[in-house]
């Protein structure tokens, strides 16, 4: 029988992962203390993690990039991620990092609610396209607000230009078989209705799957999935293994205007 808590343990498989988080906030509060133009704790709601936070470029904007943080839907918060929006900053782009509700406090169909509502309040102080980007558990997150469920507006679904899951997770039923669902709290039926995968789209908005080639399998396997599964129904879908990279090192590129992971969510490719 396969060892579902190893498929999705990414922290056993990468060496000196302990010491990541400290690493990742550490570079990312230094990174705000550079900004010249910076909007932080925008409330999107009543709660305390409700708010996020804006990165303003130099001059004037070319729309809205959504930056969905991941940790399994159980970890981790905005401030972590700032840097980040330097490679679409870079470009003219206004960057938004939500932080979210975790788990348990709430259920995973909660937080995709709450990002539905991020994104649409962000989306009424920054005008054109928008771009959608997550990690992990917020790959599920932006990939979801794709499905034919409706959780964003028209008039805020309509003005996405793509989206871009990093190593995000489509199909949350084997994730019933681990032990992180005694916090995540799922069942069959959330877990069906919260995969990307078993929905249809709900329009032709482009997505590219993106997952580093060192990642666990199942990583993999679930970026291949939902590429194969939506260009069945004619989404313009994209799945790019980026050699070498594991799951904390593949949204590296992000911070880089030039890499080809920025170029892809901005869409210069």
């Amino acid at each position: 029988m396969r060892d579902w808590d190893d498929a999705y343990a990414n922290s056993a498989h990468v060496p000196g992962s302990d010491e990541l988080p400290a690493r990742w906030a550490k570079r990312a509060a230094a990174y705000r203390a550079r900004l010249k133009s910076f909007r932080p704790d925008i409330a999107y709601g009543s709660e305390e993690r409700q708010r996020l936070d804006l990165v303003l470029p130099d001059g004037d904007s070319k729309g809205l990039v959504v930056f969905v943080h991941g940790g399994y839907w159980m970890r981790f918060d905005k401030s972590s991620w700032t840097d980040l929006a330097e490679g679409a900053r870079s470009h003219g782009w206004t960057v938004a990092l939500p932080s979210y509700t975790l788990t348990p406090a709430v259920r995973i169909s909660d937080i995709t609610t709450e990002i539905a509502v991020a994104i649409a309040s962000a989306a009424a102080q920054v005008s054109g396209p928008i771009r959608l980007a997550g990690h992990s558990a917020g790959g599920h997150l932006v990939t979801r607000m794709l499905c034919d469920d409706g959780l964003l507006e028209p008039e805020v679904y309509d003005r996405i230009a793509a989206t871009l899951s990093i190593s995000g997770l489509h199909d949350l039923r084997p994730l019933l078989k681990t032990v992180m669902n005694e916090t995540l709290r799922m069942n069959m039926g959330e877990a069906a209705l919260e995969s990307a995968a078993l929905h249809l789209p709900r329009g032709k908005s482009p997505l590219t799957t993106w997952v580093g080639g060192s990642e666990r399998p199942e990583f993999i396997r679930q970026a291949e999935l939902m590429a194969n599964i939506w260009t069945g129904f004619d989404v313009p879908t994209h799945l790019v293994v980026d050699p070498g990279h594991n799951h904390f090192t593949v949204v590296d590129g992000l911070k880089d205007p030039s890499s080809a992971i920025t170029r892809r969510l901005l869409g210069l490719v």
